[in-house]
């Protein structure tokens, strides 16, 4: 036990006292911003935005640019999700939960082959080795992209790809010495099942409504 502790622990040995707070300011805020989310409450955002504008600072200092980059892809996108989970028309919210169509299917796809290409470029513009675990952050990102803007459409299949993801990326934190983001993932990953299941009983029930 004690071993897996010290695993999980050691990387923080050597770490500024400041990166590890804000970490942990980053690790909380942004379960709160997922519980929000699974609820469709619009907190979801500006909540989250606090973590991934922290996260952004983070994966830069430690030269991890794919993640550098979805969180500030998160950023930007929380900026529009917020604008458009809040638009109203007669006193009714304009963006229901629903499923993607074939289109956005199509969309979802290209999103997530140039996310690939674009994060992969960003590593060798600054010149950042690339590893395995490079390639895995590379994957992870395009579906992360695809998923983010999901979410900010409230579609139901963002869930799907936050948990396979999500899934990826635990034990690619905890490879990384990330600890505390690794368990971060780790919640998310349940989170994002109840909210799936949450989700979809909601669309179900408001088709039997209609």
């Amino acid at each position: 036990m004690n071993h897996i502790f010290d695993f999980f622990l050691e990387p923080y040995y050597t770490r500024e006292t400041y990166l590890i707070i804000l970490e942990a300011i980053a690790f909380l805020f942004g379960i709160a911003s997922v519980i929000y989310a699974k609820k469709e409450n619009i907190l979801v955002y500006p909540v989250g935005l606090v973590a991934t504008v922290i996260t952004v600072y983070l994966f830069l200092h430690d030269e991890l640019m794919g993640d550098m980059m979805m969180n500030f892809y998160y950023s930007i996108m929380s900026l529009y999700g917020w604008w458009n989970w809040s638009r109203k028309k007669e006193n009714k919210y304009v963006v229901p939960i629903s499923r993607t169509n074939s289109w956005e299917k199509v969309i979802g796809l290209g999103m997530f082959v140039l996310t690939m290409l674009v994060t992969y470029g960003v590593y060798i513009v600054y010149g950042t080795e690339i590893n395995s675990s490079n390639y895995i952050d590379i994957f992870t990102s395009g579906i992360f992209f695809t998923a983010m803007w999901y979410m900010a459409n409230k579609k139901l299949e963002n869930w799907t790809l936050w948990i396979f993801a999500n899934i990826i990326t635990v034990p690619l934190y905890a490879y990384r010495g990330w600890g505390m983001f690794s368990l971060q993932y780790f919640i998310f990953t349940i989170l994002a099942i109840q909210a799936y299941i949450q989700w979809k009983k909601h669309l179900n029930n408001n088709r039997q409504i209609v």
